[in-house]
C-alpha cells in the first residue's frame, strides 16, 4: 500500500526594524495561511515597539528573536535561519510592499519537488506592481544583469525579498555581508551549488521614501562590490559545491 509523504513544514524568516506600522498587519496576513509552520521574527535593534507587535501576537506560530543593535538585514535573516525549524524556508519583509498572501505561490515549486530555490519576480507581474522609481528599476536591472553574468543565471529580479529555499541550502550557507548585500550573496550561492532555480511572477506594492523606504543609493554600490566578491568566495571558497 503507498502512503503519502509527510507535509513539509515551512518557516517564514521576518527580518524587521522600525516596522510597527505594518508589522501587525504582516504577521495577521501570514497566520491566516495554514500552510506556515513557523514565522520567526527577527527585531533587528528597532525603537518604534516593533518587538511589543510580535511579542504581543496570540498565534503560538509566532516567535520573536531581538538582536541588541541594528545590525542589518543580512545578519536579521542569519538569526531567523538560525532559529527556522522548517524543511522550506522563505523570507517576508516587514512593510507590506510585498502581499504575504503570496507566499503559497513562492514556495509550491519546492513542495511540488521541481525546484530547490524559488525567486518572486516583481518583473513577471502577477496582479498589480506600483508605479515608481524609474533610477531603482534601471538600478535592478543592472545589478540584475551582472549577477547573472556572474552566475549563468537566468533571472529577472535578484534584489527580489521573496526568496525561498530548501532548508538545508539556506542553512548550509555561512552569510557574511552587511546591510541589503544578501540579495546578492545567496544568488551567487545559487548559482555555485546545484540547485534547481525556479521564478513565479509576484506583485509589488512598493513604497516611497515619505512612506518609510530604507534602500539607499548606497546600497546600490555596494551591491556592485558584493556582485564581484561573492561570486568569488561562492565558486572558489567556502560554498563548495554541494550542500546537506
Amino acid at each position: 500500500m503507498n502512503q503519502s509523504k509527510p507535509r513539509q513544514s515551512v518557516s517564514v524568516l521576518v527580518p524587521v526594524y522600525n516596522e510597527a506600522a505594518t508589522l501587525g498587519t504582516v504577521l495577521e496576513r501570514l497566520c491566516q495561511l495554514q500552510i506556515i509552520d513557523q514565522v520567526v521574527v527577527v527585531d533587528d535593534g528597532s525603537t518604534d515597539g516593533s518587538a511589543d507587535i510580535a511579542r504581543d501576537c496570540a498565534d503560538d506560530r509566532v516567535q520573536l528573536v531581538q538582536l541588541p543593535a541594528n545590525q542589518g538585514k543580512t545578519s536579521a535573516i542569519r538569526a531567523a535561519v538560525q532559529a527556522a525549524t522548517g524543511d522550506v524556508l522563505v523570507v517576508q519583509d516587514a512593510d507590506l510592499e510585498y502581499d504575504p498572501t503570496e507566499l503559497p505561490s513562492i514556495i509550491q515549486p519546492i513542495l511540488d519537488n521541481v525546484a530547490d530555490v524559488v525567486y518572486g519576480s516583481r518583473f513577471l507581474v502577477r496582479k498589480a506592481a506600483r508605479v515608481l522609481y524609474f533610477r531603482h528599476f534601471i538600478g535592478n536591472k543592472i545589478l540584475t544583469f551582472l549577477s547573472n553574468l556572474f552566475t549563468n543565471l537566468n533571472m529577472t529580479d535578484v534584489e527580489t525579498c521573496y526568496k525561498a529555499f530548501r532548508a538545508p541550502i539556506l542553512k548550509h550557507l555561512d552569510l557574511q555581508t552587511r546591510g541589503f548585500g544578501i540579495e546578492i550573496e545567496v544568488t551567487a550561492a545559487v548559482g555555485a551549488l546545484p540547485v534547481r532555480v525556479y521564478e513565479v511572477p509576484i506583485s509589488y506594492y512598493g513604497r516611497t521614501y515619505a512612506d518609510g523606504k530604507k534602500i539607499q543609493f548606497i546600497d546600490g554600490l555596494y551591491a556592485l562590490g558584493y556582485i564581484f566578491s561573492c561570486n568569488f568566495r561562492m565558486r572558489f571558497g567556502q560554498a563548495g559545491r554541494s550542500y546537506v
